[in-house]
């Protein structure tokens, strides 16, 4: 798993096992494992693509996207959204209560509107 960019805790590769692992003998085989590697490899990939759209809000490089940064891409990509639009998106996605969403909130809102 760390040749393929992982590094998982003991405790996830133990919980991976389990949810593959019909039988209980606490090991898998090559086929398993590689159906496994499969899904986390796509995980890994759609959270790289959220990261970078992330990345590209954040243009100030504060680690949070802010209300301005919104309005700047909404601005460029030709979105004729109101103020007020633009505020209750950051609203929906901010957890934290600090008026920006950062890149968990981000995350979370992302795959939360299956949009990856």
């Amino acid at each position: 798993m760390r040749a393929l960019g992982f590094e998982p805790k003991k405790e996830e590769i133990k919980k991976m096992i389990a949810d593959i692992d019909k039988e209980g003998s606490g090991t898998i085989d090559f086929n398993d494992f590689l159906s496994m590697m499969t899904v986390k490899m796509s995980e890994k990939d759609s959270k790289e693509e959220i990261l970078k759209a992330f990345r590209l809000f954040d243009d100030d490089c504060t680690g949070k996207i802010s209300f301005k940064n919104l309005k700047r891409v909404a601005k460029e990509l030709g979105e004729n959204l109101t103020d007020e639009e633009l505020q209750e998106m950051i609203d929906e996605a901010d957890r934290d209560g600090d008026g920006e969403v950062n890149e968990q909130e981000f995350l979370r809102i992302m795959k939360k509107t299956n949009l990856y």
